[in-house]
């Protein structure tokens, strides 16, 4: 067979007819594309130390790239992670003044709003309720209110409030942060015989008054918190802005 000749055999795989080239000896005795000469099969050395020099070349082009992409790839990843410290929509809205209607709750009844994911009491108190105030200071841990953290100075009064019969405070228990029940008959209970209305915390039994100061001899500290608010007309309240700020 000449130099460049090229015959075809058959190789059958899994019934299959597939024709490959078959190559004359002699073609594996041609000359390099770069013009080097293989002698007894085998490559000259200086030939592999270009190559050598080659890949070196290309390794170090593979590891600058590596690195720029990388790069590239922390920077995308770092962006988006330092965006969510930025506070959402949401979270800012979380913590936005709240505006209730307070026109439809009678006397005598709570009713909860959410203000920065806290449950706050409003609670129309009635004229016996608020009767019962004055006589239950010797129970209490803190009867008159000192905590100024507890309340805002408009509050630090015997009602707790801006107008007596209304009492806005946050639900949660000054213990563990349990939300107490409202009891607000003046009747004896089980975890007071001598009850005159308030709050009972089922999780530790603390109790507070109507108000929201606590008894003494139970688990909770504190009174129950005041948050800042004030009264936009006679049926509306906006939790969350001092008399002072809303002007």
């Amino acid at each position: 067979m000449q130099m460049g000749e090229v015959r075809f055999s058959l190789l059958y795989v899994a019934d299959a007819a597939v024709t490959l080239p078959e190559f004359a000896e002699a073609d594996f005795q041609s000359k390099p594309a770069n013009g080097a000469r293989i002698l007894n099969g085998k490559v000259p050395e200086s030939l592999m130390a270009n190559e050598e020099v080659v890949d070196h070349g290309r390794r170090r082009f593979l590891t600058v790239t590596t690195a720029v992409v990388g790069g590239a790839g922390v920077i995308a990843a770092v962006v988006p992670f330092i965006k969510s410290w930025e506070p959402s929509a949401r979270a800012k809205a979380a913590g936005a003044p709240v505006t209730v209607d307070i026109s439809a709750i009678e006397a005598g009844q709570k009713v909860t709003f959410a203000w920065r994911s806290l449950p706050v009491f409003v609670v129309n108190r009635t004229k016996d309720q608020l009767a019962q105030l004055k006589g239950l200071e010797p129970r209490l841990l803190d009867p008159l209110s000192s905590d100024a953290a507890q309340q805002p100075k408009y509050a630090t009064n015997e009602t707790r409030s801006i107008k007596p019969e209304w009492l806005v405070v946050i639900g949660l228990c000054t213990h563990l942060g349990c939300v107490p029940d409202f009891v607000p008959d003046i009747k004896p209970e089980p975890f007071d015989a001598n009850w005159k209305g308030g709050f009972y915390c089922p999780c530790h039994k603390s109790r507070y008054d109507l108000s929201g100061r606590v008894f003494s001899g139970v688990p909770a500290p504190k009174n129950l918190p005041v948050p800042p608010y004030h009264f936009i007309d006679d049926t509306h309240i906006q939790i969350g802005v001092d008399p002072q700020e809303a002007g």
